[in-house]
C-alpha cells in the first residue's frame, strides 16, 4: 500500500504542470499567440471597421454639401401649336452653390467628423472586448486539460487502489465492503472523467469561436502586465483613456452640434445659381441669380426637431455621466476578483500540501489497519479538490487580470506590444474625407482598400 501510495503521489504532484508537460516550449501556443490571432480573424472587427468606414463616407457626403452642384437636362419631345409643330430638343446645364445657411452645412461636417471619433473608440471597445474573449477562452481550455490530466490520474490511482483492495480481500486481510466502496468511488471518478472531458470539448468550440482555430498545446501564462499600484490609481486611468468614456464625450458634443444645427434649420437660406440654356438650334440663354428661401410654418415640426434634439443632448450628457459610473464599477470588480483570486491561489496552495500530508498518513495508517479504504479514498478526493481549486483560482486570476486592463482602456494591441500591423482608422478617413473622385486621393483611396482586402 505504501509503494501504491508513492506512486500516486508522485502523480498528483505532476498534475500542477501537466499542460507544460504537452509540448516543448518551442512548439506551444503562447497567449500572446492566441490574441494576434483573434485579433487577425475576428468577424466583429471587421464589422465595425467597415461600419467606421461607413462614417468616414458620412464626411465626404457634408464636405459635397459645401460645393456646387452642377447638373444638365436634355429633354426631347413633340410639341404642336398654333405657329409650329415638330419635334423640340432643349439641353439646360445649371449650377447652384449655397452662400450662407447660417452654419447648418459647416455643422453638418462637424457632426459628421465628431460621429468619426465616437466609432473609433467604439472600434477600441470591440478590440477589447475580442481580445478579452481570446484571454477567458485560452485560460478555460488551460483548466480543462489539467482537469482532465486530474481526473485521469485519480482514475489511474483509484484503479490501482481498487486492485490492491482486491488482493487483500483474496487474502482476508480486508472486507468486501472495502472492495465495493473502491469500486464505487472508481465508477464516480470515470464519471468526473467524462464531465472533465466533455467540459475540455466545450472550452475548445469556445476558443475557436474567440481566436478562430482549435487549440493546440497552451503554454503557461506569460507574467502578468504591469497593473496599477492602487484602486483610485486604476479608476483614474479608466476614466481618461476607457473608450467607452471617450466615445460617450464625442457622442455628447454630436448631440450640442445638433442642437445647433436644428436651430439654424429655421433661418434662411441663400443660394447661388447659374443655367445655360439651348433648344440645340437657337442660341443659348443664359441667367443668373440669387435665391433666398425660409420655411415660414412646417406645422411645428421645425419646433419639435429642435426640442427633440435637446432631449437628445441632455441624454448624451447623462449617458456620458452613467458610462463613468459604469466603468469605476467594472474596475472595482476586477480589482476585487484578482484580491479574491490571489488569495484563494494562497489557500489552495496550503490545502494542497495539507491535504498531500494527509493523504500520505491515512495511506500509511490503512496499511497498519488504522484507517479504512474509505479513509484512504476520501484523502485522495480531498487532494484532488485541491488541485483542482487551485486550477480555477489561478485561471480566474490571469482573467481578472487583463480584465482590469479592460477596465481601464489599455486591453490593446498596441498597449500589450503585441508586434503586429493594427487596422488603421485614419487611413481610410483621409483618403475621402475631400469627397474624391478621380484624383489623387481616390487613388490613395484604391490603395487603402487593397491594402484591407476589401477592393
Amino acid at each position: 500500500m505504501t509503494g501504491l501510495f508513492r506512486k500516486a503521489l508522485r502523480s498528483a504532484a505532476a498534475v500542477m504542470f501537466s499542460v507544460a508537460a504537452l509540448a516543448g516550449p518551442g512548439s506551444a501556443e503562447t497567449l500572446a499567440d492566441a490574441l494576434v490571432l483573434a485579433y487577425r480573424n475576428s468577424n466583429l472587427l471587421d464589422q465595425n471597421q467597415a461600419v467606421l468606414r461607413a462614417a468616414d463616407e458620412d464626411v465626404a457626403s457634408a464636405v459635397a454639401t459645401l460645393r456646387p452642384v452642377v447638373n444638365y437636362v436634355l429633354q426631347s419631345g413633340y410639341a404642336k401649336t398654333r405657329l409650329a409643330e415638330g419635334w423640340a430638343n432643349d439641353l439646360t446645364l445649371s449650377a447652384q452653390l449655397t452662400l450662407f445657411d447660417f452654419g447648418r452645412n459647416k455643422l453638418g461636417l462637424e457632426i459628421a467628423k465628431e460621429t468619426v471619433l465616437a466609432t473609433r473608440e467604439a472600434l477600441v471597445g470591440v478590440e477589447q472586448n475580442v481580445l478579452l474573449s481570446a484571454v477567458s477562452a485560452y485560460m478555460d481550455v488551460r483548466s480543462a486539460v489539467e482537469n482532465v490530466s486530474i481526473n485521469e490520474n485519480s482514475v489511474r490511482v483509484i484503479g490501482e487502489a481498487l486492485r490492491a483492495a482486491q488482493d487483500r480481500f483474496d487474502v482476508g486481510e480486508v472486507t468486501r465492503t472495502d472492495v465495493a466502496l473502491a469500486e464505487a468511488r472508481l465508477a464516480a471518478t470515470r464519471a468526473s472523467l467524462a464531465a472533465a472531458q466533455g467540459q475540455l470539448a466545450i472550452a475548445r468550440e469556445a476558443y475557436k469561436a474567440a481566436v478562430g482555430s482549435y487549440p493546440g498545446p497552451l503554454a503557461a501564462p506569460p507574467r502578468a502586465p504591469a497593473l496599477p499600484g492602487t484602486l483610485d490609481e486604476a479608476a483614474a486611468i479608466a476614466q481618461r483613456t476607457h473608450p467607452s468614456i471617450r466615445q460617450a464625450q464625442r457622442e455628447v458634443t454630436v448631440a450640442e452640434l445638433q442642437v445647433a444645427a436644428s436651430a439654424a434649420e429655421r433661418r434662411p437660406e441663400i443660394t447661388a445659381g447659374a443655367s445655360v440654356s439651348s433648344d440645340l438650334d437657337d442660341d443659348p440663354t443664359g441667367q443668373v441669380g440669387l435665391t433666398m428661401s425660409q420655411t415660414i410654418y412646417a406645422g411645428g415640426s421645425l419646433s419639435a426637431a429642435h426640442r427633440k434634439a435637446i432631449a437628445g443632448r441632455d441624454a448624451a450628457r447623462s449617458g456620458l455621466l452613467q458610462t463613468g459610473v459604469g466603468i469605476t464599477q467594472d474596475v472595482g470588480n476586477a480589482w476585487a476578483n484578482i484580491a479574491v483570486a490571489r488569495a484563494q491561489i494562497e489557500s489552495t496552495d496550503r490545502q494542497i500540501r495539507a491535504a498531500t500530508v494527509a493523504y500520505q498518513g491515512v495511506s500509511e495508517e490503512a496499511q497498519l489497519g488504522a484507517r479504512t479504504t474509505l479513509d484512504v479514498l476520501d484523502a485522495e478526493q480531498d487532494l484532488l479538490d485541491a488541485q483542482a481549486a487551485r486550477i480555477e483560482a489561478e485561471a480566474r486570476l490571469q482573467v481578472a487580470i487583463y480584465s482590469l486592463l479592460a477596465s481601464m482602456g489599455l486591453l490593446t494591441v498596441e498597449h500589450l506590444n503585441l508586434g503586429i500591423p493594427t487596422y488603421d482608422p485614419a487611413a481610410y478617413y483621409n483618403a475621402v474625407k475631400k469627397a474624391p473622385r478621380t484624383s489623387v486621393q481616390g487613388k490613395s483611396l484604391d490603395r487603402v482598400l487593397e491594402a484591407i482586402g476589401k477592393n
